[in-house]
């Protein structure tokens, strides 16, 4: 397989996958990491890898299997078919469908109720269960009596917008779990928020019908706003996104509006 993998990472492929070839580059290059979609006797598996300091692909390594089992176990989410940490290179499942963003799609409030529904699915507490619903609301009550410095994380995508989700038919699926990590649950909305939401307010309507409420507490989400868009702005400047870097900018000027 030739391709731009280092020769250790070609090599730990090639181990895994000996007959395949290269059916399309699907990588960004925004980063240095790199996703490919090969294909092979049993057919197709995306390779994603990233240089020696990259943090991405071992966040995505983080996820697997673990938090990303309510979305692979359904088919919505790609399976970690094998990783090496070390050499910064993994093996997953090949979903079928296209990008949302960029498509009509991306204007469709159904998708967006989808995907609600499956961020929700994302966090395991959101499950259905057997506890009492007296014992429910005296956690409930407790939670949200406690001090805000206190802040309760669960396990979050870290990029959940349309150029993280495939369309294919009705089903709506998720890729690219290289910003995981555990947050407030309100914080994979920040994206959506300063983007699609801003211009359609009926796409964040059906998202939180999708997701089966707001999880957003005012104040908490205030800083939030302001931390993602101080993140947009200086991260589009480190990889030479003026579009990006305007977008970063336009979210500061929102969010300090709202002190």
């Amino acid at each position: 397989m030739t391709s731009r993998l280092s020769d250790v990472q070609r090599r730990w492929v090639d181990g895994r996958l000996p007959d395949a070839v290269i059916v399309a580059d699907l990588s960004w290059d925004l980063v240095d990491s790199i996703v490919l979609r090969v294909r092979g006797c049993n057919g197709d598996v995306i390779v994603k890898a990233g240089g020696p300091r990259n943090h991405h692909i071992l966040r995505e390594l983080s996820a697997h299997p673990r938090h990303t089992a309510p979305l692979t176990d359904t088919g919505h989410a790609a399976r970690l078919l094998d990783g090496d940490p070390d050499l910064r290179v993994m093996l997953l499942e090949y979903l079928p469908g296209v990008l949302v963003e960029k498509s009509v799609a991306e204007r469709d409030p159904r998708i967006y109720e989808r995907a609600g529904v499956l961020l929700r699915a994302l966090d395991w507490l959101q499950q259905p269960h057997r506890i009492a619903p007296e014992t429910v609301q005296q956690v409930r009550q407790i939670l949200e009596n406690a001090p805000r410095r206190t802040v309760r994380t669960v396990p979050t995508h870290g990029d959940w917008q349309p150029r993280n989700w495939l369309i294919d038919g009705d089903t709506v699926r998720v890729i690219d779990f290289g910003r995981f990590a555990f947050r407030t649950r309100s914080s994979d909305l920040a994206r959506l928020a300063a983007q699609q939401w801003r211009d359609d307010p009926s796409l964040e309507e059906a998202f939180l019908d999708g997701y089966g409420g707001d999880p957003r507490e005012p104040e908490q989400w205030r800083l939030e706003r302001l931390r993602e868009a101080v993140g947009t702005a200086c991260y589009a400047v480190q990889v030479g996104e003026s579009g990006f870097e305007e977008q970063g900018h336009r979210m500061l000027a929102d969010a300090l509006a709202a002190f």
